[in-house]
């Protein structure tokens, strides 16, 4: 089995929260939150970490990581563009946003020919996935078995505004049926969370499962997203606010019978800087985490 690559998700433009978020300082010693993720990946076994970036602000990711992981974990860049892979297309004038999290994968292409893990740079998942999504892709990934590591929502959530989580429905052998994008989820003052639908607000349980886009995938993933994103492109270019998610190819791996993806549940309360208030909230649970012995306080010293 060849050993595992984390892929971290970074090239976003962080809309809602106003800046390059991924490279805000959260640790005491200047640490953000990919570091601590990269920290633990390594606890876990991994060897390789991939960065999907964009090329206007690689000089300044590269400052804050390349130096400080040196000899600690082998690392590389890859750049997701808005024109890679449009195979002669031309993209429509107005177009600014990205393409999404499964285009982002795409970008890999040729850079990745093993097993993979992929999070968001900006998403504190916990050592227990890094521990379980390690030993699946070690001992169990092939091109017909993924796996997604599950979050219960109650631990996903903001205090700060809505979020959008990818609801996992499994079957009796604990698969994935199908994963629904829920949007605007939020904790009403009744302590009940609830999301939006069609100016209905809808009730969710504290364990549903969501998926925070922490998968395990065979290569052969990327290939898919190859073919998936040529028919997004066919249908939806010229819609300037669509995009090609993840999780979206991960929903036609499973409908098109190509295989399982697993699910991996997790009791780690994760959190992650959706908006500018949140903030102080990550610092301050870094902070505990540091006071029961979880983490150093510096963690490449």
């Amino acid at each position: 089995m060849q050993q595992p690559t984390l892929v971290i998700l970074a090239a976003g433009m962080a809309s809602r929260y106003g800046s390059l978020k991924q490279i805000q300082t959260f640790g005491p010693s200047g640490e953000t939150i990919m570091d601590y993720a990269i920290y633990d990946a390594i606890q876990a076994g991994f060897k390789k970490v991939i960065f999907i970036i964009r090329h206007s602000f690689e000089k300044e990711f590269k400052e804050v990581f390349a130096d400080k992981l040196k000899d600690k974990i082998e690392i590389g860049f890859v750049f997701q563009e808005m024109d890679a892979f449009l195979e002669g297309r031309v993209l429509p004038a107005d177009r600014v946003k990205p393409f999404g999290t499964g285009h982002a994968i795409l970008c890999c292409r040729g850079q990745i020919d093993g097993p993979f893990a992929v999070i968001n740079a900006d998403d504190f998942y916990g050592r227990d996935s890094f521990i379980k999504g390690y030993n699946f892709l070690t001992n169990k990934v092939s091109e017909t078995q993924y796996a997604s590591i599950a979050y219960n929502l109650v631990n996903t959530l903001s205090e700060n505004g809505y979020v959008s989580r990818g609801e996992i429905e499994t079957d009796d052998a604990n698969h994935i049926k199908s994963i629904t994008e829920r949007v605007k989820i939020y904790k009403q003052e009744d302590g009940q969370i609830v999301y939006e639908l069609n100016g209905a607000v809808i009730p969710l349980s504290e364990d549903t499962k969501v998926s925070m886009n922490f998968f395990c995938f065979d290569a052969n993933f990327i290939e898919l997203c190859y073919q998936q994103f040529q028919s997004f492109l066919d249908n939806r270019l010229q819609d300037i606010s669509a995009e090609f998610f993840m999780p979206q190819v991960a929903d036609y791996y499973i409908k098109s019978k190509m295989g399982n993806i697993e699910v991996i549940p997790t009791t780690s309360k994760w959190f992650g800087v959706t908006y500018k208030e949140d903030a102080p909230i990550v610092k301050a649970n870094i902070d505990t985490l540091i006071a029961n012995g979880t983490y150093p306080d510096n963690l490449w010293k």
